[in-house]
């Protein structure tokens, strides 16, 4: 006799969890090829270092072969080191993941550039030439002479323009595009302005969203971030200062290899949670802190394994963290997010309360949508 068909909750049951099979083999595909790609990375810096090594062996050879003074004769040294890396022929923050756990503390750029600033003193003419190639006019402040201005004390014209860009950010993509140009052609005038060069990286994070192609993803991720290096030297309490750091790295890990990506997750929890110490009533920041506890709960095994092997501590969190964090949102500002209120249903299913699920699904409808997300 013919089996009974299975009922039809039954056939929905098995759809679900084939389809479940099915994305977790396509993720592990995915995963897999970028552990390729980061391993023939790896190699790459490998070849670069012991080039680089090479380069300074025959210089020394040189030198010993005709001993005539030169000044500064370890400049030259110096700025080799800056050039190969900044060249891709040596990639130093893979070099200290891969030595030790020295990436876990999650060290910033700007923090390590004013570090090598200085411990180099010596070289400080060769390094100053690296950095005017790296870097764009903001970094020809002297910040000797750069006298800081509270909020109180903007001068009209530098508010009238905040407020158009606050307004333009709002809008949609062509209000935006708008925005960005505008602080664009100001950026030289109000240089030495954190409230101006916060906006100005929350304009590159606009363009990064918005525009299709990649590498013009990863250039606007990229000149923002550099943007708010240069800012955070100056005014590391701007709590917006940290939240668009974030925001920045986040988007600039979209592209990198599971182990650039795990790395950068440090880097995000740290500004963000510093961006939450400076300004505790912010909703954004607990949006985004948020969002990093729910995608670190949710890591496949290939990741969760990468994190293991690259660092001491991995990066914990649980559902319920990043629950908590989207209903603190609420409380700051109902209907601050239509996402936010989106991951609250997706937390409450993942923790078996269908109930709670339901409603809040029905209360991110009620919202507008107002952003690509």
């Amino acid at each position: 006799a013919c089996s009974p068909l299975l009922r039809q909750e039954e056939q929905a049951d098995v759809l679900e969890s084939l389809d479940f099979v099915l994305r977790n083999i396509s993720e592990l595909r995915r995963e897999v090829e970028e552990l390729r790609n980061s391993l023939q990375c790896l190699a790459a810096d490998i070849v670069g270092e012991v080039r680089a090594h090479l380069e300074e062996t025959q210089k020394a050879a040189r030198r010993r072969r005709f001993p005539f003074p030169r000044e500064r004769s370890d400049s030259t040294g110096s700025s080799s080191i800056y050039f190969t890396a900044s060249s891709g022929a040596a990639n130093t923050d893979d070099g200290e993941s891969e030595g030790g756990y020295s990436t876990a503390n999650a060290e910033s750029d700007y923090e390590r550039e004013s570090e090598r600033e200085s411990e180099e003193g010596e070289d400080e003419v060769s390094c100053e030439t690296v950095r005017t190639a790296r870097w764009d006019s903001l970094d020809h402040l002297n910040e000797d002479d750069t006298h800081l201005v509270s909020d109180a004390s903007l001068d009209e014209d530098l508010g009238q323009l905040l407020q158009q860009a606050d307004r333009l950010h709002s809008g949609d993509e062509q209000e935006r595009r708008e925005g960005f140009q505008l602080l664009l052609n100001n950026k030289l005038a109000y240089a030495e302005q954190k409230e101006f060069l916060w906006r100005l990286a929350r304009a590159h994070s606009d363009m990064c969203d918005m525009t299709e192609d990649a590498d013009e993803k990863r250039s606007y991720a990229s000149d923002g971030k550099e943007v708010l290096e240069t800012a955070l030297r100056k005014w590391d309490r701007c709590a917006e200062c940290h939240q668009w750091y974030a925001v920045l790295c986040g988007q600039l890990a979209e592209h990198e290899s599971i182990q650039k990506r795990i790395q950068t997750g440090y880097l995000f929890k740290k500004h963000i949670d510093r961006a939450i110490e400076l300004k505790p009533e912010d909703p954004k920041s607990y949006y985004l802190l948020g969002r990093w506890c729910y995608q670190v709960a949710h890591l496949g095994w290939l990741e969760k394994k990468t994190a293991s092997a690259l660092f001491e501590v991995p990066p914990t969190a649980t559902v319920q963290d990043a629950l908590n964090n989207f209903l603190r949102v609420e409380d700051l500002s109902p209907g601050f997010s239509k996402a936010g209120r989106v991951y609250i249903a997706k937390c409450y299913r993942d923790l078996g309360n269908k109930t709670e699920a339901v409603l809040w699904t029905n209360l991110a409808a009620e919202l507008p949508t107002n952003t690509k997300e």
